[in-house]
């Protein structure tokens, strides 16, 4: 426990000296919590290069993979309250800190793979990122994530067999009411402790993306990928409202212009990925992929749709043209 402490003081050491040198060193030092292979690691790369393009040098991106700067939630913290410049999370894990997130995290809401990424590069997108600005931090770019499936060590082709299946999820009011209604136990625990949760048994699946099969090897403990689709959440890349404010308007456009790009780019290769992610969990790791009526799934959780648009004006109107933009 000492040593856990003593490691997370150290970070937060680390992290406050890094932002009290960013102004002067014009770098922004980046935090996400995967690994270097990870397209977001590759693409986050591509838009730091891409940065340093458009401000000939004067503002450059280090981008620390593996959660070197702390966990999600922990960088997102450091972000909020300036201690660190960007992070790059996820809409599920963002909705505790900004409610409008939550649009992006509703089951089904997305029809296909282009009405989402068309979602991700409209003013949808634009408008749930200045949502935060009051509360620490500004949205720079939505990145494709895959859709997210359940997994376990048996097929889950019903909402019937979730019944007293502990599912882990993220800290995601969404997330947690999601698996409720499917009729699971939701069961939030850090990613990164994901893998021993599945292997001793103190979770019996998760809801992942396929590339967590591969990537961070849920596969070895984790055999039947069953795909109900049921979300499509991307990551989110987020700046410290202190640091954009301290910004010039040039170099502000030049983030948002190369976070635009890199969009595009990241969804380019995280697709491709995907198809050879996919092949490696079933020839390595002896993954089993489950196709799955996904009517039941949709009819259990739609309910959730009105709830959320019954909580405020602005979220109704966010779903509505969320949906208003699939073709």
């Amino acid at each position: 426990m000492f040593r856990k402490s003593h490691l997370l003081c150290a970070l937060l050491t680390s992290a406050v000296m890094m932002g009290a040198t960013t102004v002067d060193a014009k770098t922004l030092r980046v935090s996400h919590n995967l690994p270097t292979e990870n397209p977001a690691h590759i693409s986050l790369e591509y838009m730091a290069d891409l940065v340093e393009e458009k401000t000939d040098g004067e503002l450059k991106m280090r981008v620390f993979p593996n959660a070197q700067l702390g966990t999600q939630r922990e960088s997102v913290e450091l972000v909020q309250n300036g201690l660190l410049d960007m992070a790059r999370s996820n809409a599920a894990e963002m909705e505790a800190f900004e409610p409008t997130y939550g649009v992006m995290n509703l089951p089904y809401i997305f029809e296909s793979e282009q009405h989402y990424f068309d979602v991700l590069m409209s003013d949808v997108a634009d408008e749930i990122f200045m949502a935060s600005k009051d509360k620490g931090f500004v949205g720079l770019a939505f990145m494709v994530d895959g859709s997210r499936s359940f997994y376990a060590n048996k097929e889950i082709n019903s909402p019937a067999d979730l019944e007293g299946m502990k599912i882990r999820v993220q800290p995601s009011p969404s997330a947690i009411q999601m698996v409720e209604l499917l009729g699971g136990a939701p069961t939030p625990i850090a990613f990164g402790e994901l893998y021993s949760a599945l292997q001793q048994g103190v979770v019996d699946g998760a809801e992942n993306n396929p590339q967590a099969l591969v990537d961070v090897r849920h596969g070895e403990v984790a055999k039947v990928y069953s795909q109900d689709e049921h979300t499509m959440i991307p990551g989110v890349l987020m700046i410290s409202t202190q640091v954009w404010d301290s910004l010039p308007e040039d170099q502000q456009q030049a983030l948002q212009e190369a976070g635009k790009e890199m969009m595009a780019y990241h969804r380019d290769i995280y697709n491709e990925q995907t198809k050879e992610m996919v092949q490696i969990a079933k020839e390595e790791l002896g993954v089993k992929f489950v196709e799955v009526e996904k009517g039941p799934f949709i009819e259990a959780v739609l309910p959730m749709h009105e709830e959320l648009a019954a909580k405020s004006d602005q979220l109704a109107d966010l779903i509505a043209r969320i949906k208003g933009l699939a073709k």
